[in-house]
Formats: C-alpha cells, sequence, structure tokens
C-alpha cells in the first residue's frame, strides 16, 4: 500500500495564516479531504464540530498550542509545522504537550511521509514519535540548533521516552 493510498480519503484540517502554505499542502495533500482554516478562530470551531482523522497545525500566528490543546481533547492527532517557531524549546514543548509530530515547514514536502507515520502509529496503537523521531533524526537537530540543541538534547531526549512510555500505556488500557 502506498502512502497515497493510506491517505486517501482522509480528513486533514490544515491550519496556517499563510494562504501560500494553504495552497501548498491543499494541493500535496489532495488524495485527501482537506478543510483550511486561517485563524484560530475558525480552526477551534471545526475541531469542536468536525471530525477529523489529523490536524497540521502552525505555531505562530494561530495559537498553535491551544489548537493542540483542543485537537487533543477530541482525539485528534496533530502535526505540528511551523517556520519561526522552529527552537528546541518548541520542539520539546510540542512533544510534551501531546502534538505526535513536529515539522519544519522546509520539510513541507515530506508532509505525506509524517502524516503516513501518523495514521499507522494510531492503527497499531504505538507512538507516532517513534517515527517522527527516525524521520527527522537527532543529527538534524544537532545540525539545525548547534550548541542549542546539545544544551536541550538530554531533556528532550528524556521527555521524549516519557512521551512515548506514557502513550503506549493510555493506548494499552485502551485496548
Amino acid at each position: 500500500m502506498t502512502e497515497s493510498s493510506l491517505l486517501k480519503g482522509k480528513r486533514i484540517l490544515v491550519v496556517d495564516d499563510e494562504q501560500d502554505i494553504l495552497d501548498v499542502l491543499t494541493e500535496h495533500l489532495s488524495m485527501c479531504q482537506v478543510v483550511t482554516a486561517s485563524t484560530f478562530e475558525e480552526a477551534k470551531k471545526l475541531l469542536e464540530s468536525r471530525r477529523f482523522d489529523v490536524a497540521v497545525l502552525d505555531i505562530m500566528g494561530v495559537r498553535g498550542y491551544d489548537l493542540l490543546e483542543i485537537a487533543n481533547q477530541h482525539d485528534i492527532p496533530a502535526l505540528m509545522l511551523t517556520a519561526h517557531a522552529f527552537t528546541p524549546d518548541n520542539v520539546i514543548k510540542s512533544v510534551k504537550e501531546g502534538a505526535a509530530a513536529y515539522v519544519p515547514k522546509e520539510e513541507i514536502s515530506r508532509i505525506e511521509d509524517f502524516l503516513n507515520d501518523i495514521l499507522i502509529a494510531r492503527a497499531k496503537g504505538e507512538s507516532p514519535l517513534v517515527a517522527w523521531q527516525k524521520r527527522l533524526p537527532r543529527s538534524y537537530f544537532q545540525m539545525r540548533f548547534g550548541a542549542a540543541w546539545e544544551m536541550a538534547d538530554r531533556e528532550f531526549l528524556d521527555t521524549l521516552r516519557t512521551a512515548i512510555q506514557s502513550r503506549s500505556r493510555a493506548q494499552k488500557k485502551q485496548d
């Protein structure tokens, strides 16, 4: 089964305050039922009134962390997609607050891969963070953040391990 066929027909909410990003993601995800929102208020209303398989949330400009909390309340896995907020602190915050993945906008051409990982992990009752960590390995973050990453690295890895373990335990309880 190809990645596109796994995504075919899935309901994806894409939230970003930049219209060009909404357009690019809509094009990349043409096999999906894509709904877009460009403001926090629009996205909040959609998250609370409709069912989505995955939400793709910008952090800046649309209160992405507040939307992540709402998505979590409605059991909608969220991929955080950002350019300006791509920092070690935001990576750690996203993992701690329950994001399924945290992806820089420079990786937007691989969005299908990241969403596919989330859907597969969810179907298996596993944490999508394992696949995410393989797609964006530790060396990627070291190269991007340099010394700032080295300082955050231990905390991040501990946070990642804890998040994966707690999500795995929660999934087992649901099963």
